[in-house]
């Protein structure tokens, strides 16, 4: 199963809601080498911008399997400055008050920036950022 056919199970789960985070995390658990309860655990209070409408729960997750697999801080901040240009915030908080402006529901914004995040990685990953 790729990446991303990982992540949309996980977030169409009923049983289950898995937040931004923890769905990189689990779908990313063979990059990482973490396990999937590992991964699941670790991500538990980064949806929601950290409880809090922080940083989105999509760049906490991308930062920690990047910086789990050794790139740089340059690749880090790239990853955030181009999630930026496309979204014009890096916060849970304005994210959600921007789709909602857009008549947007939180789940379809939410799914759509998990699985555009989680292109990105196999892109990076894949050498082709």
């Amino acid at each position: 199963m790729s990446h991303l056919e990982e992540v949309k199970t996980l977030r169409a789960n009923p049983d289950h809601h898995y937040n931004c985070c923890q769905s990189l995390l689990i779908a990313f658990s063979d990059v990482t080498g973490l396990s999937k309860e590992q991964s699941d655990a670790l991500g538990a209070d980064f949806g929601a911008g950290m409880n809090h409408g922080a940083t989105c729960g999509t760049l906490t997750a991308a930062l920690m399997i990047l910086g789990m697999k050794g790139y740089d801080k340059k690749t880090a901040a790239d990853l955030i400055m181009k999630f930026k240009d496309k979204h014009e915030y890096t916060d849970c908080a304005h994210l959600l008050g921007k789709a909602r402006e857009q008549g947007i529901q939180r789940k379809p914004h939410c799914d759509g920036l998990v699985f555009e995040m989680c292109e990105t990685l196999d892109q990076i990953l894949a050498g082709n950022n």
